[in-house]
């Protein structure tokens, strides 16, 4: 099991699926969360939460211009990163080694040390711009899982939908989960 795992939480419409994966990290791995300024005004608009009840989910807190924060360091021993939802802006910083915020810099850390970076880009309809800088952070070590949910396990409502996303982080993370039915094939 995965001791510490960084939780990105960027200005991307999706904040859900960083909650949610919160929520099922809770009791599974220690879990340093970093919330974007963009991310908490999302939050209020597309949640009915505060900021405050995403940070208790959390082990750990960071603000996104602490440079200084442990895990702003390579020698820090995390053992991944989830950017859940991840924006443009953000993986386009990523992708092009531009650390200018506490999450661009994990990003960072993750890609030169080798470690899991897991961007879950949530934007549609990609521009060029966007798929060039989706093959650069994937070819410099980043696993892009746009948010585009399976439907076979027939989901029943959007936290269903959420659940699906969030399970193939964790499949990916290596920690076993119950949130979707997995694919049986056609019988």
């Amino acid at each position: 099991m995965p001791n510490e795992i960084v939780v990105g939480i960027s200005g991307a419409s999706g904040v859900q699926y960083g909650i949610r994966l919160l929520e099922v990290l809770q009791n599974r791995a220690e879990t340093h969360l970093i919330m974007s300024e963009s991310a908490k005004l999302i939050l209020k608009i597309e949640t009915e939460y505060e900021v405050e009840d995403v940070t208790r989910l959390a082990s750990h807190v960071h603000a996104p211009d602490d440079l200084a924060a442990p895990i702003a360091s390579g020698s820090c021993q995390f053992v991944a990163m989830v950017i859940a939802p991840c924006s443009m802006r953000t993986l386009g910083a990523i992708a092009n080694g531009i650390s200018d915020t506490l999450i661009t810099r994990v990003g960072d850390i993750c890609l030169k040390e080798g470690r899991k970076l897991i961007l879950v880009p949530r934007e549609t309809p990609l521009s060029l711009v966007h798929l060039r800088n989706m093959v650069k952070a994937k070819e410099a070590g980043a696993i892009i899982m746009p948010a585009c949910p399976g439907f076979y396990s027939k989901p029943k409502n959007v936290s269903d939908v959420i659940d699906f996303i969030v399970g193939r982080v964790l499949d990916v993370l290596g920690i076993e989960h119950e949130l979707y039915k997995r694919w049986e094939g056609v019988h």
